[in-house]
């Protein structure tokens, strides 16, 4: 398949069209920031590429649903693909866009060489084991064909970040990790492509996520004991959610927190019917 324009943004379905874009800006001294997606586009994305436009000269963006970080009797079919809504809100806001089908990231087969470590087995990673390095892996292959200087991921998704900053220090990359704040809707919910499977009612009982982290949030500023604190806030999300974890850790090591944290963040992930949520409150301490 030929890369397109559309007013002047080029869309790339091969690895070699999309390296080749790349290279011609290096070779004309522009920087390159990367935003990698699965569509679904919000608001949120959108941050994160006004961020991306801020640290470099021209911005790529991927959208790619990555079958390597789902599970068995996960949403990897239903998953949201709004391919044409995207590139309409992509055109005037990025330079290039990789649409890549898997035999381009995959060709010989997704593998499961990719192993995190301890940051993905907790949290998120106890109930889904592969994620993390499902995530990594498809990371660290997109940042092979595209080579950008930048990258840019939201603070919404805390862990992977952790994860992706991890992976690029190990794999000794020589690409700058941005990340932008999480965007919420009015009601607080946190932006995510998942948020379109929640009816009506259950967007408004949603909302309970956000509040109930900020107020433990308020609670440990007032120099409560966390463990009580957490206590209270879980029999309250139970009061609305289905729990999967709750956690206050040290943020830059999402361990337990010390007397040398300096900064915090809560981490909460629900099930709202079939629908799973995650969301994060990152804050100094005292």
């Amino acid at each position: 398949m030929n890369s397109t324009v559309i007013n002047a943004m080029q869309l790339c379905y091969q690895n070699t069209q999309i390296t080749k874009l790349v290279n011609d800006w290096h070779t004309q001294g522009k920087t390159v920031a990367f935003v990698p997606t699965m569509g679904g586009l919000h608001q949120g994305h959108l941050s994160l590429i006004d961020i991306a436009k801020q640290k470099a000269d021209k911005v790529i963006v991927s959208i790619f649903v990555n079958p390597a970080q789902f599970g068995k009797n996960e949403d990897l079919d239903s998953y949201p693909r709004t391919l044409n809504a995207d590139l309409t809100v992509l055109e005037v806001n990025v330079d290039g866009v990789f649409i890549p089908d898997v035999k381009q990231i995959y060709p010989k087969g997704i593998s499961k060489h990719t192993d995190v470590g301890k940051i993905g087995q907790i949290l998120c990673g106890k109930t889904r084991p592969h994620f993390f390095n499902g995530v990594a892996q498809v990371v660290e292959i997109l940042f092979g064909i595209v080579r950008p200087d930048v990258a840019v991921f939201g603070q919404k998704d805390y862990q992977q970040l952790l994860v992706i900053k991890q992976m690029v220090k190990n794999s000794s990359l020589d690409i700058c990790i941005e990340s932008g704040e999480t965007i919420r809707e009015k009601s607080g919910l946190a932006m995510s492509a998942r948020n379109q499977y929640l009816s009506e009612n259950e967007a408004k009982i949603a909302t309970n996520l956000y509040r109930i982290l900020s107020y433990f949030k308020h609670e440990i500023l007032q120099n409560k004991k966390v463990d009580v604190l957490k206590q209270l806030a879980e029999f309250d999300l139970k009061q609305y959610f289905k729990l999967d974890y709750l956690e206050a850790l040290d943020a830059n090591t999402l361990r337990q927190i010390t007397g040398n944290t300096h900064q915090i963040v809560i981490l909460s992930a629900v099930f709202l019917g079939s629908v799973r949520l995650i969301d994060n409150i990152i804050f100094k301490k005292g």
